[in-house]
């Protein structure tokens, strides 16, 4: 991603992460690297992963590649008037993010997910987010436009450097022996997200499927 249309939560985030310039926006074959430095190539992904997919190729065949991925904890909402440029106050919203989110992108990516170089980090940040009043709902806000993120704070960090390293995303309350319907039910995520994840931790090796019933298929942590 070039510094053109950089927003603001990607730029905050790759000079945080790397302050020295000269290390940033750095060209590998036919890519350009968000950070190359002696820590390998840091990609700080704030959109979709689907876009990845070309640039892990290149970048996965020379180098350790960090992927930074940002998810806000708790978020600020706050509306813009589209002509005049004015905000609302920021108001909190009720729900609070957590890491088992990023299985819903991670999916995109599966086959590069077990590769040697490739690294996980997991940014959980306190995010104020602006959106405009151009919604097509009367009150304008259903179907709006993101505007810009501002982090204000990290909260939390998940790293994950080798495929072992995804059992960080299995809550520690969940039993050995479960059903998807119990992966939903400790992390919080929808069921159809929840089936998305342990598809994930299946492929990457952390869990096995060992039966189905009733109830579904049956998983079980490994060892």
């Amino acid at each position: 991603m070039g510094t053109y249309k950089e927003k603001t939560l990607h730029a905050v985030l790759k000079r945080f992460i790397e302050p020295d310039d000269d290390y940033q926006e750095v060209s590998v074959g036919n890519f350009v690297a968000d950070i190359y430095n002696n820590d390998g190539i840091t990609e700080i992904q704030t959109g979709g992963f689907n876009a990845m997919r070309k640039k892990l190729e290149c970048f996965l065949e020379r180098e350790k590649v960090t992927i930074v991925y940002p998810l806000a904890s708790t978020k600020w909402l706050l509306w813009v008037d589209p002509e005049t440029g004015e905000a609302t106050k920021p108001r909190k919203s009720p729900k609070t993010g957590k890491p088992y989110e990023a299985f819903y992108e991670l999916y995109k990516i599966k086959p590069f997910l077990t590769h040697p170089n490739i690294r996980l980090r997991l940014m959980m940040i306190n995010i104020k987010e602006y959106r405009y009043l151009n919604g097509w709902s009367r009150d304008k806000k259903k179907g709006s436009s993101r505007c810009e993120r501002i982090p204000t704070e990290i909260v939390e960090e998940v790293f994950i450097n080798c495929p072992a390293d995804y059992i960080k995303l299995i809550p520690k309350e969940l039993p050995k022996a479960f059903y998807s319907i119990d992966y939903a039910k400790t992390t919080g995520l929808s069921k159809k997200m929840a089936f998305t994840a342990i598809n994930v931790l299946n492929s990457v090796g952390v869990i096995t499927r060992l039966a189905r019933d009733k109830k579904g298929f049956l998983y079980k942590i490994v060892e």
